[in-house]
This record gives C-alpha cells, sequence and structure tokens, in this order.
C-alpha cells in the first residue's frame, strides 16, 4: 500500500508538471549535513524551498525563524495543536502566502509543494522521513530536547541557511546566559526541593504529571540550582500522572505549575485557595508559582528555555540572582535571538506574558 501510494504522487507530480529534483540555486557547493540522529544528507546548493512538517513543528518553527533568511525560505509548514501561528506572524509577515499543511500530514501531500528540504523532529524519521526519502526529497532531523542538542542542531541549521557566524552567534548568546545562571546560584548554601507539574484536563478529568529524569525541564531546575524531588521517579518515556498523596509525600518547598493553554496563573490562584493543597509547604509558604509563558511555556525544548531557566533561577534563589532582570531579558531575547524591535516587543510580546514573574 505504501509503495503505491508513493507511485500515485509521483504520477501526481509529473501531471502537474513538478520536478522530481529540488529547485536548487545552481553554482553553489555541495553542503554535507549530518543531522541529530547521524544521518547524513548531501545537498547540491543552500536550500530555498523549506518545509517544515510533524509532531512538535512548534519547536522546530522557532529554531528556524531564529535565522534571518528563514522567512523567505520556508514554503510550508504544518499547523499542529500547540500553534505557531499566533508567533510566527510577528517574526514573519510573510507567513499567509506560505502552504499550511493539515495536521498529521502525509508525506505525499508535503511532496506536492516540491521542497527542496524537508526539516523534522528526529522521531518523526520513520513515519514520514523515510517516504520522504524514497520520493529523493532531503530531509534533516533536529532534536532539540536537551542544550547540548540545541547547540548541534542550531549548527547545522547554520549550514542548512549557509548562515554559520549567525548559529555561532545563537549559541554564544546562549551559552553566556547559561554560565550567567551557574555561577549566580554556585554561591547556594542549599539547594530548595523543588517539584515541577503539568496541569492537563480532558473530558473534565484533572491531572498533574511530572518529566521524566533526563527531560529539559529536570534540567532546567538542576541548572537553576533546584533538587527535583520526582528525580528518582519510576516513570515512561514521557509525563507521568502523580496524585496528591505522592506530592504531599514529597511536600517541596517551591512547586512550579505548567499548563500549555496558557492558564497556569489563574490555576495557581484556583490551588493556592484549595483546602486539599493548602496543607502543602510551598502553598503555606507562598512558593506555588505559575510557569513563565508568552506565546508558549517556557519550560519545553524550544528556544525559550534559556528565559526558564532564567526565570527558574530568579524563583529559586532569588537572593543570589537580584541582578537578573527577567524583563530586560525578555526584551534581549526578541531582539537579538528575533530581529524585533522594542516597538514591536512592546506591542506583540509584553502584554501577553504571564505567569509568576518577579
Amino acid at each position: 500500500m505504501k509503495r503505491m501510494s508513493l507511485i500515485l504522487v509521483l504520477l501526481t507530480l509529473f501531471a502537474a508538471g513538478c520536478a522530481l529534483t529540488p529547485d536548487i540555486a545552481p553554482g553553489g557547493e555541495e553542503i554535507e549535513i549530518t543531522d541529530a540522529t547521524g544521518h547524513q544528507v548531501t545537498l547540491p546548493d543552500t536550500p530555498q524551498r523549506i518545509a517544515i512538517a510533524g509532531r512538535a513543528t512548534v519547536m522546530v518553527q522557532d529554531a528556524i525563524y531564529l535565522f534571518e533568511e528563514a522567512s523567505t525560505r520556508v514554503v510550508a509548514l504544518e499547523s499542529r495543536n500547540q500553534s505557531a501561528f499566533a508567533f510566527l506572524p510577528v517574526v514573519d509577515p510573510g507567513i499567509s502566502d506560505k502552504e499550511i499543511l493539515e495536521k498529521n500530514v502525509g508525506p505525499e501531500q508535503i511532496a506536492v509543494v516540491n521542497p527542496d528540504l524537508v526539516i523534522l523532529k528526529s522521531f518523526m524519521a520513520e513515519s514520514i522521513g523515510e517516504p520522504l526519502e524514497q520520493l529523493g526529497i532531503p530531509v534533516v532531523y533536529l532534536d532539540l530536547e536537551t542544550p547540548e542538542a540545541f547547540y548541534r542542531d542550531i549548527e547545522v541549521l547554520g549550514q542548512v541557511f549557509g548562515a554559520a557566524d549567525r548559529a555561532d552567534e545563537i549559541n554564544d548568546y546562549y551559552q553566556a546566559r547559561v554560565d550567567a545562571v551557574e555561577a549566580m546560584v554556585s554561591g547556594a548554601a542549599d539547594q530548595p526541593s523543588v517539584l515541577t507539574l503539568r496541569y492537563s484536563e480532558d473530558g473534565g478529568e484533572v491531572a498533574f504529571s511530572v518529566p521524566p529524569s533526563s527531560w529539559l525541564q529536570t534540567r532546567l531546575v538542576e541548572t537553576a540550582g533546584g533538587r527535583p524531588v520526582w528525580k528518582d521517579l519510576e516513570g515512561g518515556s514521557g509525563w507521568t500522572v502523580v496524585n496528591l498523596e505522592q506530592i504531599a509525600a514529597w511536600n517541596p518547598e517551591q512547586i512550579f505549575l505548567i499548563d500549555y493553554a496558557g492558564g497556569a496563573s489563574d490555576i495557581t490562584a484556583q490551588l493556592k485557595n484549595n483546602p486539599l493543597w493548602m496543607g502543602l509547604r510551598a502553598v503555606q509558604e507562598d512558593q506555588l508559582y505559575a510557569f513563565g509563558y508568552d506565546f508558549y511555556s517556557w519550560d519545553q525544548p524550544d528556544t525559550r528555555w534559556i528565559l526558564g531557566l532564567q526565570w527558574l533561577a530568579t524563583r529559586i534563589h532569588p537572593d543570589l540572582t537580584e541582578d537578573l532582570d527577567i524583563l530586560a531579558e525578555v526584551n534581549s531575547f526578541y531582539q537579538t535571538l528575533y530581529f524585533l524591535d522594542q516597538e514591536t516587543i512592546d506591542r506583540e510580546v509584553l502584554p501577553i506574558l504571564s505567569g509568576d514573574l518577579p
């Protein structure tokens, strides 16, 4: 069946007059890329028609738009639940002219837009990447899940856009801020016990869950000078649901609440008045916080993880981070990394900031 669908899309492309070889600008040099999976791809030149698809495209799109060339070279992207389309028009006024692929788009539909490169998250290799490569379309995979993976993937994007200097600038920006946070919290007398909780609601059923110990959310707490109480919990490969009894058994000094729907501030306000939560030390000592948020929550393997790290440090060790101005860092983030002027930031970003900002 898969072979037949590939044959059909080839016939469709021929009928539409689309070339099966990518539209690459002539006269350049070959680009050899080794991506997040160790997969090697050779591009005959800098790609001019880039498509972004698959799950977790928000993280991929946000990383790609750190490069100024993205606005002219990205021709198609997929719409997902945690939509990027509130943010991307701010950094790319031409976003409405691009091909918007349906959610869970298949390789055949991606091929029809005639990309000369498709960029996917690494876990999409088997379901989408391999069929695309069978169609002769180059694919590059990004991971972005840890700071180390982020730095490596930014270097890969520097190759994709022919902008190695910009990749170095981006990585230097992040590393300087990681180093600064580590230096600030290195003088801490102790590490407060910290619990990061994700709030979710499905069909009226509320659940709280914790991330795996290897995930970025755990790394951020540790780097910011906290002790993640859930780290030894035996969970699965994703978020693990925990009940109030387990939360009470941990009874951490601080709790940070995440809501990917953007309602963390309202939820923490409700929990502080909930008799079942009022017995927790973090609530009693006013240490239950809504995680920082603008277009997306700052805890994810998205470009905003550096804001999340800095914000956590100001909450975990406020006495050691008095010189860390989060609002100034937000302005710097959008100016340096997304090329926005202060007027645009004042209009588009600052009004939507939420979470317990210092």
